[in-house]
């Protein structure tokens, strides 16, 4: 081979940082999309009580309850962290340079459950009058925990993948959320309708899985081809999980 092309060859290798892995043209990605829903009664949702801080009841002059379990009124289940688990191969992929966000507000954390990529950066925002800390619980992460007084944010990050890390706020116990981290971007966290679409995905084979913090988990083998639309549903049973 031409020395001249061997070098522009390492060039761009070094460049995209893909050398030895399997290149993913641009344009010809496929995309999984679908909904998650919840077949049978709904657990009924358990009043929070805050009578504990003033502040915060305050905040909620007609109640509020846990968002556990949260369903529309056709069973789409929302907060359900749905992401490829295998199948990237060797793939790396930078995170973001934007921060994941969690507000304490309402002395609740707002989202209850979200996603984020490894080393990307977390802020908590505490927007109540009431000074709150965050505890994250993982197991294959460093576990920290920080104070943070009204108005202020604090900020950390997770290295490693990890589905999904308790967050608890120890002085007010009835806060409690989920981070889930991952060192690709295929991952979404469904909303009130319970749909998901995740575009892009270098044509292959796929172990998708969905999460849901009292249904459990579920699985699906899939193929995406160049430019293809799979179009799937996950359907969790009442009951199920823990």
């Amino acid at each position: 081979m031409n020395p001249k092309y061997v070098v522009c060859l390492a060039l761009l290798c070094a460049a995209a940082n893909l050398c030895g892995k399997t290149l993913f043209a641009a344009g010809v990605g496929g995309s999984v999309k679908g909904i998650v829903k919840l077949e049978g009664p709904v657990p009924r949702a358990k009043p929070i009580i805050m009578a504990a801080d003033a502040s915060c009841a305050r905040l909620h002059p007609n109640g509020v309850s846990s968002e556990d379990v949260v369903t529309d009124a056709n069973g789409a289940l929302q907060n359900v962290i749905v992401f490829i688990a295998d199948g990237l191969g060797d793939r790396t992929f930078e995170p973001p340079n934007q921060p994941a966000v969690i507000e304490q507000k309402g002395c609740m954390y707002q989202p209850h459950v979200i996603a984020m990529r490894a080393n990307q950066k977390l802020e908590v925002i505490n927007e109540d009058p009431t000074t709150h800390n965050i505890h994250p619980q993982p197991a294959n992460n460093r576990e920290w925990n920080k104070a943070q007084l009204p108005g202020t944010t604090v900020e950390d990050t997770f290295a490693r993948e990890e589905i999904a890390i308790p967050v608890k706020c120890n002085v007010h116990p009835w806060m409690r959320s989920y981070v889930a981290v991952f060192k690709h971007p295929y991952f979404v966290v469904t909303g009130k309708d319970g749909s998901f679409d995740l575009g892009d995905l270098p044509p292959g084979a796929y172990t998708l899985k969905a999460w849901h913090e009292k249904v459990g988990t579920a699985t699906q083998q899939i193929k995406i081809g160049p430019n293809e639309t799979r179009k799937i549903q996950f359907v969790f049973k009442s009951g199920q999980g823990s």
